[in-house]
C-alpha cells in the first residue's frame, strides 16, 4: 500500500471538487474511510487559504498548489503546498458569523495538530494531523 498520495489543485469549484474527490478515493483505497469527512474538510480548507492568500501572489507561471496526502506512525497528514513563503496568518478573534476567516480555527478543531514548513527558495507547505485509528 503506497503511503502517499498527491495531486495539482486548481483555484475553482472544479479544484475543490477534485481535491475532496481524491481525498474520499484515496482514503477509501487505504482503507481509512472513517476520515474521509474530517480530512475533506482539513483539505478544503488548507486548499481555500492556499488559493486565496497565496495564488494571487504569485509570479506568473508560479501558481501551482499540490495537495499530499501521507500515512505515517498512526497518523494521516494532510498537506497543501503553495508558492508563498508567508506564514500561514491565523485569525484574530471575530465575531463567530464572519464569514471569511476561520479556515485555520476550523483545521485546528478538527485536527489533532497542525503547522507549516517553509521552503527554499520560496513556498510553504501546512498541514494538519488526524489520528488514523478511529474514534471511540
Amino acid at each position: 500500500m503506497p503511503s502517499s498520495a498527491a495531486v495539482r489543485i486548481t483555484g475553482s469549484r472544479q479544484g475543490f471538487a477534485q481535491a475532496r474527490t481524491f481525498t474520499h478515493r484515496t482514503l477509501c483505497h487505504w482503507s481509512l474511510d472513517h476520515l474521509s469527512d474530517d480530512a475533506a474538510v482539513v483539505v478544503t480548507e488548507l486548499a481555500a487559504n492556499a488559493v486565496t492568500h497565496a495564488v494571487p501572489q504569485a509570479p506568473d507561471g508560479e501558481a501551482d498548489v499540490w495537495l499530499e496526502l501521507c500515512l505515517e506512525a498512526g497518523h494521516l497528514m494532510c498537506a497543501v503546498t503553495d508558492p508563498s513563503d508567508r506564514p500561514p496568518v491565523y485569525p484574530r478573534a471575530t465575531g463567530s458569523l464572519e464569514e471569511n476567516g476561520r479556515g485555520l480555527r476550523i483545521v485546528e478543531a478538527v485536527s489533532e495538530d497542525w503547522g507549516w514548513v517553509r521552503h527554499s527558495p520560496a513556498g510553504k507547505t501546512v498541514w494538519a494531523l488526524l489520528p488514523a485509528s478511529p474514534r471511540p
